[in-house]
Order: C-alpha cells, then structure tokens, then sequence
C-alpha cells in the first residue's frame, strides 16, 4: 500500500501468496468462493442502499439549508457561524454516513459565509475537519456495517450505540469553537443581526433531513424495521423530497446513482480481498495467542484498550478507515471479546479511532482533501485543528472509560 498498489491488490494478493505457501494449491478453493460466499451474503445489503441515499442528499442540495438555518439561529454569537458548521455536520452525519462528505458538503456552503463575515479560514476549516468525525459517527455509517458484518455485531445496536456519543462530541466541539472566537476576536470579528421571522422561516429548509433521520433512527429503536428496510425506505423517501422540493431532476439523480455504485463497487471488491485476509489471519490464531501474552503478562484490561488506541491512530494517519477495518477488526474484536469488554462499545471507540486519523498528519486523508478542496495552506488548517482535536483525543478517553455513554441507549432498545 506504501507503494501506492491499490489496496484491493495489495490486500487480496499478499493474503493469497501467503496462503500458497502455508497451504498449498487446496487454498485456491477458497479464493474462488470468496467472492459469491461474501457477496451473496444478505448482511451486505444496508451498505449499497446507505450510500445511493447519501449521494441523493449530496446531489440534492439539501444540506445548503441546514447550515444557513444554523447561521441564522446563532448569528449574535461570535464564533456561531463555525458551531453553525459542526451542527451541520451532524444533522448531514445522520444520512450522508462519511466524513468528507459531510465536510465537503458543509464546507461549500459555509466557506462562502466564512470569508463574507471575516472568519480565520484556518481556523474555521479545522473545525470543519474536526466535525467531520460526527459523519461516521451518528448512523448510518459505511464503516458501522463493515464492523458489524465482521464481529457479528447487530447493526441496530450499532447505530443506536453512536447517538449519545454524537450528540456529545458535537457539543464539545462547539464550546471550543466560541471559547477560542472569545478569546480571540480576530478570529471571528463579526455578529450581524438576523430577523425573527427569517430565522422561523428558514427551519422549512431543515424538516427534509430531520424526517429522514427521524424515520431511519425511530424505525430501527423501535423495532418497526431492520437496518436494510430503513434504508431502502430511506432512499426512496430522500428520491422523493429531492423531487418535489429540491429540484432533483434526472441528470442528478442519475449522478447521484452512478457515484453510489462506483463507490460501492471500490468498497465491495475491498472487502472480496479482505474476506481471504480475514480468513488467513483467523487460521493463524493471531487473536488466541494475543489474549495468551496478554495473560501471561498479567496486562490489565485497559492497557490493552490504550495500545489499540494508539495503534489505531497511527493507522488512521496513513489508511482510509474501511481499509484499517477489514485489516484490523479480524484481530481485535476476538480479543476484545475473550477479555470480557462489550463489542458494541469498541464499534463505537473503534469508529471515532479511525477517523482521528483521518485529520492528523502526515497522511491523514481528509485533512488534504480539505486543503485542495478549499485551498488554505497546510501549517493554517494543522493549527486550526490542534485543539478541537485535543478535544477529540479528551471525549476519546471518555467513551474508553465509560462504556455506557455508548451502551445506555441500544440497552432500551425495542426488539433489540
């Protein structure tokens, strides 16, 4: 992968050579059924359905109006317009699912804004960057099905377990974002003045999305539908109001469809390659002899949760968070398990983990597709970032100690 071969190669190919030569030729069985066992494999079925939804709302332009309905409700406040943004963020985490998406579409919107009232763009962006741990975070989220698929997980639990944790870590990156702008003018010099009647009138825009969040999440809490029959019914609704409100015609709609099967076609021949690597790895016992150092050391529990942050973080600076998921989940959801620790709440470490690593240098993907995107020097959006992500590192440590912020929820769930 350093070598810039794409991964699903990099991947399937080692996975196989190593196979070869600790099996022999019997192995090739299994390489030829790999592809209709995984694919054939109903669990898959929310990941396609997800993100054609997620690509409609893009295509659509229904975020324009979340971040403008944000602005206008916190425009008295100085730094609001950079709350305005992270709150956009997690209502567009709740059908979008990644986290350039959710940058990216905030981003156009609110960059505009930002210049107009004179905020720092390096600043206001590595907040933006920031947020975008909010995309995978609050369901659906791509990486939250590939987990689940992998550690046998229930996905409705999963979804629920981020929430709670969600709604959190938008809250403690907003307090920095005004507390700085506070203490430093400079950074955000202006508050304008907004009407009352504008303000009412642009919650019309933000009823789109809240019906959809609310018709996915209610379903699955509830118990009225399972994860694949939320998005199916997702995407067609979301079809629907792009239609009649938003004025998605067919050439975005059929955008909108090519890039969700482009997109899925990239993750599903990853994880064709990863299902070999998940099953030479398993036959390896990696995960069993892992837990016996463990013991043999007498490591505590938590020491073992702190050195898979770490590498985990280190992952995610240089591999995209599907990529770390496949390669990863295969060794350490065994082992979390056998040490007694819930596999629902390490989902959810395991999702904020991996998408720190996408904003820290010196790989860290978002991060530079925020710096071409926008155009703002690297040394601006690094220290724009540092201390929302000095936050991140503090809600990271949190949910690690308190695994309940994350399991209370799925705990109350209905048909669980």
């Amino acid at each position: 992968m350093m070598m810039g071969i794409p991964i699903v190669y990099s991947l399937g190919f080692t996975s196989l050579v190593t196979a070869l030569f600790a099996y022999g030729p019997s192995v090739l069985y299994k390489v030829g059924i790999s592809p209709f066992s995984m694919l054939f494999n109903l669990a898959w079925t929310p990941l396609p359905l997800f993100v054609l939804l997620g690509a409609i709302i893009a295509e659509s332009g229904m975020g324009k109006d979340l971040f403008r309905a944000a602005a206008n409700w916190l425009s008295r406040v100085r730094g609001g317009l950079i709350v305005a943004g992270i709150l956009g963020e997690a209502m567009l985490a709740a059908t979008l699912g990644t986290s350039a998406a959710a940058i990216i579409v905030v981003g156009k919107v609110a960059v505009p804004e930002f210049e107009k009232q004179g905020y720092h763009r390096g600043f206001s962006l590595g907040a933006l960057l920031a947020g975008g741990v909010l995309g995978p975070l609050i369901p659906p989220s791509a990486t939250m099905i590939i987990y689940a698929v992998l550690s046998n997980v229930s996905l409705g639990q999963l979804f629920i377990a981020g929430i709670i944790p969600g709604i959190i870590l938008a809250v403690f990156l907003s307090i920095p974002a005004v507390f700085i702008c506070w203490l430093k003018p400079g950074l955000a010099p202006q508050t304008y003045s907004v009407s009352w009647g504008e303000r009412f009138s642009s919650l019309r825009g933000v009823w789109p999305i809240a019906l959809v969040m609310f018709c996915i999440l209610g379903a699955i809490y509830f118990g009225i539908a399972t994860p694949t029959e939320t998005a199916g019914v997702g995407s067609f609704v979301v079809m629907i109001l792009g239609i009649l409100f938003f004025r998605l015609r067919w050439p975005g709609l059929r955008r909108a469809v090519v890039e969700a099967a482009t997109v899925n076609g990239l993750i599903l021949f990853i994880i064709i390659a990863a299902s070999f690597f998940t099953y030479v790895v398993g036959s390896t016992n990696v995960a069993k002899e892992l837990l016996v150092f463990i013991e043999s050391g007498a490591i505590p529990p938590w020491q073992v949760i702190l050195f898979i942050n770490i590498i985990l973080l280190f992952l995610g600076c240089i591999i995209d968070p599907i990529t770390i998921t496949l390669l990863t989940i295969p060794i350490f959801v065994p082992l979390i398990i056998s040490l007694g620790m819930d596999p629902i709440w390490f989902g959810i470490l395991f999702v904020v983990n991996t998408q720190m690593g996408l904003i820290t240098p010196p790989m860290g993907v978002d991060l530079f597709a925020v710096k071409t995107i926008f155009n703002v020097p690297t040394g601006d959006i690094i220290r724009g970032v540092l201390p929302f992500l000095f936050v991140e590192l503090i809600f990271l440590a949190m949910i690690s100690a308190f695994p309940q912020i994350s399991l209370w929820l799925p705990n109350l769930m209905i048909g669980k």
